[in-house]
């Protein structure tokens, strides 16, 4: 990969040749003042974080990872909806280089016929700026079946595009992303927008209608039937053993396991 130029103000990327994490060097940044629009990649990451202090380390130049760091000016109730905008808009960029066909996990997994194939990580970031969040993406790209840590992981060489470019990829995310955010965080923007962008995070999301068992932060998994994505980003998931018409319960964090019917 290369520094990439002409791309949306404010967006600027840098190229690390290896690194631990782009997330924790990103909030390093965000804490000195770094301005919005940041846009850290490596080659190798080595230390990489996803969620529930997950660890994961991918081979050199197999992977597009990085963080990208954004300071919206909006009111943080809406903050929860950054991580589906992320989701939505690696579905633009795949769809824009040729990419496979994909569906969203609930919070933002990127999924290919039900394997991981990217996960996305917001952590928000205080700063004398005002918070700020940084967002990472790991998209398996030329890595191999042999070389996926899981069995249960894709890469777009094993969905199928045999010579990914990282380099283009890279340019379609960031330009995706630049698009997604630029609307969705305009000054006066607000339910029309969230809408928006929840109409189109629920036609990507393949979590809706399925059976699922939820491990919580706290307490015994939730299992049941997710039934929609409610206006704050929350999944709705009707317990099982109830009612259709039964209230559904809102989670907010949690591990969302696709259950296969019998």
């Amino acid at each position: 990969m290369s520094h990439l130029e002409g791309l949306p103000a404010p967006f600027r990327v840098e190229v690390l040749d290896e690194a631990g994490s782009t997330n924790a060097l990103l909030g390093e940044r965000a804490r000195a003042g770094e301005p919005e629009g940041l846009v850290l990649v490596t080659e190798h990451q080595t230390a990489g974080r996803g969620r529930l202090d997950r660890t994961w380390v991918t081979p050199p130049r197999a992977a597009l990872t990085g963080s990208l760091l954004l300071r919206p000016q909006v009111a943080a109730e809406r903050w929860p909806l950054l991580p589906l905008l992320t989701a939505v808009a690696v579905t633009d960029a795949l769809a824009a280089v040729g990419g496979p066909r994909v569906e969203l996990k609930w919070p933002n997994d990127v999924l290919h016929d039900g394997l991981k194939l990217a996960g996305i990580l917001l952590e928000r970031v205080d700063t004398d700026l005002g918070p700020a969040a940084v967002v990472g993406i790991g998209l398996n790209v030329s890595t191999t079946r042999a070389e996926l840590p899981v069995p249960n992981a894709a890469s777009l060489l094993t969905a199928g595009m045999l010579d990914p470019d990282r380099t283009a990829l890279l340019r379609a995310l960031v330009v995706a992303v630049a698009e997604r955010y630029a609307g969705w965080a305009a000054p006066g923007s607000g339910p029309a927008e969230d809408a928006a962008l929840l109409e189109a995070y629920r036609s990507r999301c393949d979590t809706i209608g399925r059976r699922v068992r939820v491990e919580l932060p706290r307490g015994e998994p939730l299992e049941g039937t997710a039934v929609g994505v409610a206006a704050d980003g929350a999944l709705l998931v009707r317990p099982a053993g109830t009612e259709e018409g039964t209230p559904p319960m809102a989670v907010h964090a949690g591990d969302v396991v696709h259950v296969r019917s019998e």
